[in-house]
């Protein structure tokens, strides 16, 4: 199948932005997703199947429009990730949102989706990983859910007194 886009109004800071230094950032989606993705000016050609092109094309949606600053590896991986986290929820149950003050939350990853689940559902739940992951914010902001819907009254937040090294 082959999906075209032109995104609209033209920015070519935005497109650099968007492309990568030397379309790196377009090579990544082509390898993630295992399409074809050619590009002229705003116009974009993506091939595939069905499925991956509207998936490559949503990755690019996102990411354009978080190109108002210089996009790094790492955001494009997360954009990915965060796109086959919804896929993987949306032929079950929907991903769980945290309803806060900030925004509606809701896990990006596919680890970070059941880990909400085993928050809500159980009266205590352990998430041990490495740094970086989003445990402790995650699991803040199930608390502050929890306190802004009235379900609790108090939070009561506790550290390991001793190093984790």
């Amino acid at each position: 199948m082959i999906l075209r886009h032109e995104f609209t109004p033209l920015d070519n800071r935005r497109l650099a932005r968007l492309c990568g230094p030397t379309d790196a950032h377009l090579r990544t989606i082509e390898a993630a997703l295992n399409v074809r993705i050619a590009r002229r000016e705003a116009a974009f050609r993506i091939e595939g199947a069905k499925a991956r092109a509207e998936r490559a094309l949503a990755v690019l949606g996102e990411l354009y429009e978080r190109a108002t600053r210089t996009l790094d590896a790492q955001t494009v991986d997360l954009a990915l990730a965060g796109s086959s986290a919804a896929r993987s929820t949306s032929d079950g149950a929907e991903s769980p949102v945290l309803h806060t003050r900030r925004a509606d939350l809701a896990g990006r990853t596919p680890n970070q989706v059941q880990y909400l689940r085993h928050i809500l559902s159980h009266d205590m739940t352990f998430g041990i990983g490495p740094a970086g992951t989003g445990k402790t914010f995650l699991a803040v902001a199930c608390a502050v859910d929890a306190l802004e819907r009235s379900l609790v009254q108090r939070i009561v937040l506790t550290r390991p007194a001793v190093e984790a090294g």
